[in-house]
């Protein structure tokens, strides 16, 4: 009962990449770098098994960002082409690459990764894989038309990619899908139809994150239009509960989503999201068992996994170190067991 599990990313160290950005440059290059991956991704294996996290990520600390580093491995993009777009619905803009022909996976883009991260656990590993809405909306298109065909696009390359990842020991594949948040009558129309697509056939649990973004400076200005209360849930779940998924991740810690609304995913189990993913401060395994418990008023126990609220890639690494220790405690507390 109550495993335990991250969102996703986690700091890359400071002598790997500069530290606490989005897309924080390489520091190595070369095998220097490629070997500095593995020790990193090796570490925070280490530190997540220390903390009592149940079911373990590389952190996504091979990756520069977690829908480009997918991407650079995919032909019919342009990189040199560079687009300025609006990101979730202008929340902000960035110059992206574009697609130009037809989208292919010439060889699978993370399996020696996985292969890697495999061999360094045996607990539970989950990858995770921007989803295909959350892709369109990170990426110019000058080919296909509409974003609905190419997200059945990117969706038909995403379920190769994870094919091969579950084949290589992956437990969890899980599609990111911050964009299920902003356009929500989309999701309806044909997100969750690309959603289960990229899903199909796949011999591993299957879960889609969906969050309100990372704790930078444009999310957090977007969260204070919002509202007293956060309902873009309530108009997706309906359709998200009749998905190909199995788990959803939400976010709950510091947040003002109702907890009401994780009434209306009767048939998922819910990755409860009870550690902010800003720096300010670290949560204590109180702080998180109270958040938790506040969930547990309206699913069962057995379908609750504490986690994260969103990536930690953005934040200080002994600031997200102490936040894996507070979700592992608190989760802790819950299950009724004492504070190591």
């Amino acid at each position: 009962m109550l495993e335990t599990t991250i969102a996703g990313s986690l700091p890359r160290p400071d002598w790997l990449a500069e530290p606490e950005k989005l897309k924080g440059g390489w520091r190595l290059s070369g095998q220097a770098l490629e070997d500095g991956k593995r020790r990193a991704a090796a570490e925070w294996l280490r530190h997540q098994e220390e903390a009592g996290i149940d079911v373990v990520t590389d952190g996504e600390v091979f990756r520069i960002h977690f829908v480009h580093g997918f991407l650079e491995k995919i032909r019919g993009i342009d990189w040199q082409k560079k687009t300025l777009m609006g990101i979730r619905n202008d929340r902000y803009k960035l110059e992206v690459p574009t697609v130009t022909g037809p989208l292919s996976r010439p060889a699978p883009v993370h399996l020696e990764e996985v292969r890697f991260t495999r061999s360094q656990t045996k607990k539970q590993l989950k990858f995770t894989l921007p989803g295909p809405m959350t892709i369109c909306d990170t990426i110019a298109d000058a080919h296909y038309g509409s974003r609905e065909q190419m997200a059945m696009a990117f969706a038909e390359i995403l379920n190769q990619e994870a094919r091969d990842l579950v084949a290589a020991g992956v437990d969890v594949i899980q599609f990111d899908e911050p964009a299920f948040n902003v356009f929500m009558q989309d999701v309806k129309d044909w997100g969750i139809a690309a959603l289960n697509r990229a899903c199909e056939g796949l011999g591993c649990t299957k879960a889609t994150h969906i969050c309100y973004g990372y704790g930078i400076q444009e999310n957090i200005d977007w969260k204070k239009t919002l509202g007293g209360e956060w309902r873009q849930y309530e108009e997706i779940f309906p359709a998200l509960n009749g998905s190909a998924v199995d788990q959803v991740s939400l976010e709950c810690a510091g947040s003002k989503v109702p907890l009401s609304l994780l009434r209306l995913l009767p048939d998922k189990q819910l990755m409860i999201g009870a550690i902010q993913v800003t720096g300010e401060r670290v949560e204590t395994p109180e702080e998180v068992a109270a958040t938790l418990r506040a969930a547990m008023a309206h699913v069962d126990s057995e379908r609750v996994l504490p986690c994260t609220n969103c990536g930690m890639t953005p934040i200080s690494y002994e600031t997200a170190l102490g936040k894996l220790k507070a979700l592992g405690a608190g989760a802790g507390l819950v299950r009724g067991k004492p504070r190591r």
